[in-house]
């Protein structure tokens, strides 16, 4: 019998399902969108619902490629810390708050004094952020407290997929540490978060490792997606731990650098050791025995890609990178602060916003073009700077992501970092790594490691040019575009009202 694997990734933009064999050959894939609600600012949401329906469409479409019967297990990732509400039924009670909202910030003022902002970092591994989980239950309880009273139990975003799938209210390590509410180093739930939040412990799903089977499709998932009953579900990751194994950074001294919506750089190391300035998230990782440190900018790709909606949408993006290439490193000058949607790495404030700083009558749209790409490369070096301090010193990184579409974005990225970069054999990013933690949990490897050796091979390696010194000199400039224009950021939330 041909041995199958599938990944599920429940993004902020679509559900996917991916089928992939033994040897990381993709088979069949299929995805389904689904739609983002920004009904105030600050706000971002989602109805589960959606992401149920575009799920089963996506298993539906995959299942006509391969047969059900040669499904031998599954894996779940997707967007990481969206609070989706479920009432004792396991109905959704409201539209689920998604990471990217930023709603909750004085919740997180609450608990970090509270708890004390030193205690809770050295529990939680990382500053307490409106992205994470659970400063929006707290905010639910102060804003929504009839919403609140009707919970019985939370659940991420691709775990109410899995609850779906199977009845089982479960979610892994990896992706329950953006929860806020774990103790980290411990691999498991705070009593003493839970008790300072006043959550039950029964609201919450249970713990598993990243390739352990914790569920098993139920009769009425198989009904909805054409999946056989009681294939085995393993506990998967979120999105960006996902996306690491399936791009084979999952040993120390690895780094990947991921250039999607929003900017990732993640690295492993066997010890719980978090960035002493609470600058970067140090997570439990998707292996047994390891953790992740993980620097995030929460508007990465997605800054070009609002460039050219809102300024360049009657060009094609083969014509923006031509006007970028156009233009000398450094933009003459010209700088771009990428923070169209506030940041998290290594400033932690959702008031932040995007700016065009050192306009002049000798710049024009090509210089705005390569400026954004800059910006965004120097947004992800300031990320590959903090785990440089922890002692990641790579000799080069795996980058993926919008940057690997355009020759001329990949190399001022290159150039900006300093080091290499190289690019894999699949761009697949998150769904592929849960069909390998899938392939892991079944069996089919003795580890995680093991699979990605077999499964992720290294394609295209560039190397710094001549440009990286203007860069280099460069940088610091970029590095206090954030100091300089922080008062201005907040008060212009503040003028907005909302501050």
């Amino acid at each position: 019998m041909t041995r199958y694997f599938i990944g599920i990734d429940v993004s902020t933009t679509a559900s996917k399902a991916l089928v992939i064999d033994r040897d990381g050959m993709v088979i069949a894939s299929s995805s389904h969108a689904h739609a983002l609600s920004t009904p105030r600012p600050l706000w971002s949401e989602q109805d589960p619902e959606d992401w149920w329906a575009a799920a089963s469409a996506s298993l539906r479409e995959v299942l006509k490629v391969v047969s059900p019967d040669d499904i031998v297990a599954i894996g779940l990732t997707g967007q990481m810390h969206g609070l989706t509400s479920l009432d004792k039924d396991g109905r959704p009670l409201r539209p689920a708050i998604l990471w990217n909202d930023q709603r909750s910030g004085a919740q997180c003022q609450e608990i970090t004094e509270k708890i004390g902002a030193h205690k809770l970092y050295a529990l939680i591994g990382s500053i307490l952020l409106p992205g994470f989980t659970a400063p929006k239950m707290r905010w639910l309880q102060q804003n929504e407290p009839d919403i609140f009273r009707q919970i019985a139990h939370v659940l991420l975003p691709k775990d109410y997929v899995r609850y779906r799938l199977s009845g089982a209210f479960a979610t892994d390590v990896a992706e329950g540490s953006g929860f806020g509410l774990m103790d980290i180093g411990k691999r498991a739930y705070s009593d003493e978060l839970l008790a300072a939040y006043d959550i039950p412990r029964a609201w919450l799903p249970e713990l598993c490792e990243s390739q352990e089977v914790c569920a098993h499709v139920s009769e009425a998932g198989a009904a909805a997606t054409g999946l056989k009953v009681g294939t085995p579900i393993v506990g998967g990751a979120g999105d960006q731990p996902a996306a690491a194994v399936g791009m084979g950074v999952v040993e120390e001294g690895q780094a990947s650098l991921a250039i999607g919506t929003s900017g990732v750089a993640h690295a492993m190391s066997p010890r719980y050791a978090p960035e002493p300035n609470g600058r970067l998230h140090t997570f439990c990782g998707p292996i047994p025995g390891m953790w992740f440190h993980m620097g995030v900018m929460l508007s990465a790709a997605g800054g070009l890609r609002w460039l050219h909606d809102e300024v360049l949408a009657d060009k094609s993006y083969d014509e923006i990178n031509r006007m970028a290439e156009s233009v000398p490193p450094g933009s003459l000058g010209l700088l771009f602060a990428p923070y169209l949607t506030g940041e998290r790495n290594p400033h932690p404030d959702p008031y932040a916003r995007g700016a065009f700083v050192g306009f002049t009558l000798r710049h024009g749209l090509p210089h705005m073009v390569r400026a954004t790409m800059e910006g965004i490369a120097y947004g992800m070096r300031d990320q590959l700077e903090l785990l440089r301090s922890l002692g990641v010193n790579p000799a080069e990184a795996v980058v993926t992501g919008g940057a690997t579409n355009s020759a001329v974005w990949l190399q001022l990225t290159t150039d900006i970092m300093g080091v290499p970069l190289y690019t894999i054999n699949t761009n697949e990013g998150s769904a592929f790594g849960a069909a390998i933690l899938a392939a892991v949990g079944a069996g089919a490897y003795a580890s995680v490691p093991e699979a990605c050796r077999q499964m992720v091979h290294k394609v295209d390696t560039v190397q710094p040019s001549t440009a990286a010194a203007d860069y280099q000199r460069l940088y610091p400039t970029f590095q206090g575009l954030y100091a300089a224009l922080r008062e201005t950021y907040h008060a212009l939330a503040r003028f907005e009202g909302s501050m």
